[in-house]
Parts: C-alpha cells; sequence; structure tokens
C-alpha cells in the first residue's frame, strides 16, 4: 500500500475535473490520519511529510497525489497546505 505522487499538467488535471474539487486548508501541525476511501488530491500550496509503516514521502505545491484505501499514516505540515480533494 504506497502514496502515488503525479506531476501532472493542466490539460490532465483539467481532464480529471481537479479544478472544481473542494479546497481543504491546514496550518502546520501534525496528526494520525486513516483513509477508509481513496483520496486523489492536488497541492496548490505548502508541504508535509507523510509518514506511513513503509514510507516517508514528502508532497508540495503541484503534486498530484493518491491516497490508497486503509492507509494509515501521519500527516506533518511544514508549511500551510492547500490542496484540492475527490475521495473515490
Amino acid at each position: 500500500m504506497r502514496i502515488e505522487i503525479e506531476q501532472l499538467d493542466d490539460s490532465q488535471l483539467e481532464e480529471l475535473g481537479v479544478f472544481d474539487w473542494p479546497i481543504w486548508e491546514k496550518d502546520e501541525s501534525k496528526f494520525d490520519w486513516y483513509y477508509d476511501t481513496q483520496e486523489r488530491c492536488y497541492i496548490l500550496e505548502g508541504e508535509v511529510d507523510v509518514i506511513t509503516e513503509f514510507e516517508h514521502v514528502t508532497i508540495k505545491q503541484g503534486d498530484f497525489v493518491t491516497f490508497p484505501k486503509g492507509l494509515e499514516c501521519v500527516w506533518d505540515i511544514n508549511s500551510a497546505i492547500k490542496k484540492h480533494y475527490s475521495f473515490d
């Protein structure tokens, strides 16, 4: 169970409808999180370290990220995060 990070261009993001997805924002903080469904998101601003049992990834502005269903992790937000998101 791995976090997938991609770099998509604007046409790919528009095709997925990303810019119509809701926006979520959070200031610097650290918290546990569990994904009971898959989430896809596009990072508009900020940087976060996401730590799982198997990996430690840094997610930043411009990243398109897929978090798999069932993932348990810790979010450590280094600079305020703003993202478009969609739960599948």
